[in-house]
């Protein structure tokens, strides 16, 4: 009976790993597609943008066209109506002529007046001719703004088209960075199963090294003295293994995958105040530091590697027992994008 209740541990042990990638992998597909969704806004609010100030600028062309039109439209009413007004004096001047000869055999008196009406007749006409001119002047502008304005809404036409284009093309870049980043995730994802691989048959099973959620868990007295963040001497086997593990694997993952090494410091509750460490912030970042340093001491690309620093703010175990404490003492270490 000890031997099946053995044999079921392991069969325990061995699935849930596969759990956990499975896990891994949708989160990676969700914020992969919340990246994807976030360019995809970027670039549709900046061709928007260069649409909308486009159209506001044609559109206040055209209400300064507009106006001058108006303006313009205004002004030749007047000289129309000003040279329909001269045509009348002019006809009236005419008659008033007319009848004046007619009675010029009456008088002297008669013929001097008649000389005047066609001085002034004369004044008229001229008037009369340069407010025609103006009105063909008039008219001519009116034509020139008329062709100006069908010019802005080819313009305008032209742009909507190429907005549209724009669209269209930001749609198809959208599709094709999915799959893309896809096609990365599941490598990704792969490489990260084969490194949890290894560093179980090369770590064994040790009480101090754990596997949490997608990470690998090392207790700190396992690598530093108590509120220390020097490595202990019999630390140095521990880390070469691991960097073993990750050089051989660096060598199968391509160059165009980012991945990164991340290594968190973590202490537990209780607060260090001294001279080196003022806080359990500055103790998980040294430790986290000193970690990063002696992996890219054994030849682990420096760009491949990551330290970061929780402190005591991200605790496993939220007791105040000394197991509890033991716990939370810890380094991280997780196989990532960039």
């Amino acid at each position: 009976m000890g031997s099946r209740a053995g044999r079921r541990s392991d069969h325990a042990l061995n699935v849930w790993p596969g759990y956990v990638d499975a896990l891994a992998t949708l989160l990676l597909s969700v914020v992969f597609l919340l990246t994807i969704f976030v360019v995809g806004q970027f670039f549709l609010s900046q061709e928007l943008t260069g649409r909308d100030t486009v159209l506001d600028r044609l559109n206040r062309q055209i209400a300064d066209l507009t106006d001058l039109l108006a303006l313009e439209r205004s002004g030749r009413r007047s000289q129309e109506e000003a040279a329909q007004s001269l045509r009348n004096t002019l006809l009236g001047t005419e008659a008033e002529r007319d009848r004046l000869k007619a009675q010029a055999e009456a008088g002297a008196a008669s013929q001097g007046q008649a000389g005047d009406l066609d001085k002034q007749l004369q004044a008229e006409r001229g008037a009369t001719a340069k407010a025609l001119s103006q009105v063909d002047i008039l008219s001519q502008q009116i034509s020139a703004m008329r062709r100006q304005l069908a010019a802005l809404e080819d313009a305008l036409a032209a742009s909507e088209s190429r907005d549209r284009e724009s669209q269209a093309r930001i749609a198809d870049l959208g599709s094709r960075l999915n799959v893309a980043l896809a096609q990365k995730v599941q490598e990704l994802s792969r490489y990260r199963s084969d490194f949890f691989g290894r560093l179980r048959q090369i770590l064994g099973n040790r009480s101090d090294i754990r596997i949490v959620g997608d990470r690998f868990v090392l207790q700190s007295e396992v690598l530093f003295p108590a509120g220390s963040a020097a490595l202990k001497p019999e630390a140095g086997p521990e880390i070469d293994r691991i960097a073993g593990a990750i050089l051989d694997l660096s060598k199968q993952i391509p160059a165009d995958i980012p991945w990164v090494l991340r290594v968190d410091g973590h202490t537990d509750s209780r607060p260090i105040a001294s001279a080196q460490f003022p806080s359990n912030w500055a103790l998980s970042a040294a430790r986290a530091i000193a970690v990063v340093q002696y992996l890219a001491g054994k030849g682990i690309p420096p760009k491949n590697l990551l330290a970061g620093a929780f402190g005591e703010f991200q605790p496993l175990d939220t007791g105040t027992t000394e197991d509890a404490y033991a716990r939370n003492r810890r380094i991280e270490m997780k196989l990532t994008e960039r």
